[in-house]
């Protein structure tokens, strides 16, 4: 709980959010139950605008058998159901089975589960494909942000750095900012 607001500090600078579900038996019905972390964070991404998201099924490799292919369409199913609740478009979704432990799924497809033939997405800029994270994380599309409108920057933070001055932090949603441009 005490980490929503670091969540909710990053999550609203996104242009894509990678939902990770535990497949454990247990952990997995932990984080989908009505209060659980899974639900919120899927619910806080989709609140604050993160229009693209990715999930990655991790620890494969502690579902029972391991790498079991009924498990992941489980969670998968159930996962597509929630959060098309909440306004996302699950065919838009990449579902990646992986284990971050063992890196299985995650730069190169696994030997382990031979039964997973890859993500696939569909939406109106076109479809994508691929078989491991990184390329789901590749498929991003980069969201146009206006350069030709007058600078808007809305800040997220601001630091004084001792020896460099203030800090401000944000994202730059329209126009340009190039270094020593005047700002008022």
């Amino acid at each position: 709980r005490d980490f929503i607001k670091n969540m909710i500090t990053g999550t609203s600078q996104a242009d894509c959010a990678v939902l990770i579900v535990a497949a454990g038996t247990g952990e997995f019905e932990a984080g989908i139950s009505k209060n659980g972390q899974t639900r919120e964070h899927a619910l806080l991404a989709f609140t604050l605008g993160v229009k693209q998201l990715i999930v990655g099924v991790n620890k494969m490799d502690s579902t029972e058998p391991p790498y079991s292919e009924t498990r992941f369409e489980e969670i998968k199913k159930e996962v597509s159901s929630y959060i098309k609740k909440i306004g996302y478009n699950p065919a838009a979704v990449a579902f990646v089975p992986i284990s971050g432990w063992h890196g299985d799924n995650m730069l190169e497809p696994s030997s382990k589960m031979p039964w997973f033939k890859g993500w696939s997405v569909e939406r109106k800029e076109g479809k994508a494909d691929g078989k491991c994270l990184i390329e789901a994380l590749d498929a991003i599309l980069p969201p146009t942000r206006p350069t030709d409108k007058a600078l808007r920057l809305p800040l997220q933070d601001v630091y004084k750095i001792g020896g460099i001055g203030t800090v401000p932090v944000g994202r730059v949603e329209t126009g340009v900012l190039k270094p020593g441009m005047l700002v008022t």
